[in-house]
C-alpha cells in the first residue's frame, strides 16, 4: 500500500529540492526515502528505481526552464531575446544547481520526445530567425548558444572564475555581447 500523502509528483519536486542541496549526482530513492523517514520499499509504488527519479527530475528542470524562458521572451527580438535567453540559462543554475544538472541528464529517446527539451530548441530557432540564419547554419548556431550558456554556466558554478578580476558578470555581457555580433556576421561558408 502507498505510503499516504507521497505521490510521485511530490517525490519528485523533493528530489529537485534534494538535487539543489546536494548536487543531482547524489539524488537516490534510498536518500529520499531518509527524507521522508520512511522505507526505501514505500517509494517503489510511486518510482520504479533511481534512474526514474532522476528523469522525472530532469523532466521538471526542463519544463521550468521553458517556462521560465517563455516568459522571458514574450515580446522581445534579436539581441534583447538573446539576451533574455541566456540570462535564463544563468539564474536559474545559479538558484538551482542540482535541477539545471538535471536538465542535462540523458533522457532515453520516449522521455525525450515527451520533455520540454522541444519547447528549448523552439526557443532557441525563434530567437536565430531575428539573426536571418537558414539551414544548416541556424543548427550551428544553435549548438553555438547552447555550448556557449553551458561552458560559461558550468565553470561559474564550479568557481572557475572566482579568483580573479573583472567579475564574471562583466564576462558574461561581454559574452553575449560577442554572441549577438558573431550572429549578425555569421560567417559565409
Amino acid at each position: 500500500m502507498a505510503y499516504a500523502g507521497l505521490t510521485a509528483e511530490r517525490l519528485t519536486r523533493a528530489g529537485a529540492e534534494l538535487a539543489d542541496e546536494v548536487g543531482f549526482d547524489q539524488v537516490t530513492v534510498s536518500e529520499l526515502a531518509r527524507r521522508f523517514d520512511v522505507k526505501v520499499a514505500s517509494l517503489y509504488s510511486h518510482l520504479k528505481n533511481s534512474r526514474d527519479l532522476k528523469t522525472r527530475i530532469a523532466l521538471l528542470a526542463l519544463e521550468e526552464l521553458a517556462d521560465r524562458a517563455a516568459d522571458a521572451l514574450a515580446g522581445r527580438a534579436g539581441k534583447d531575446a538573446l539576451i533574455a535567453f541566456g540570462h535564463v540559462y544563468r539564474d536559474y543554475a545559479r538558484e538551482h544547481p542540482g535541477r539545471y544538472a538535471a536538465a542535462q541528464f540523458r533522457l532515453d529517446p520516449e522521455a525525450a520526445a515527451a520533455s520540454a527539451g522541444g519547447r528549448h530548441a523552439q526557443m532557441t530557432r525563434a530567437i536565430l530567425r531575428g539573426y536571418d540564419l537558414t539551414e544548416p547554419d541556424q543548427t550551428h548556431a544553435v549548438r553555438l548558444l547552447g555550448s556557449v550558456f553551458h561552458g560559461f554556466v558550468s565553470l561559474e558554478l564550479a568557481g572557475g572564475f572566482s579568483h580573479s578580476s573583472p567579475d564574471s558578470a562583466e564576462s558574461w555581457s561581454r559574452t553575449l555581447d560577442a554572441l549577438d555580433a558573431l550572429l549578425r556576421n555569421w560567417p559565409a561558408p
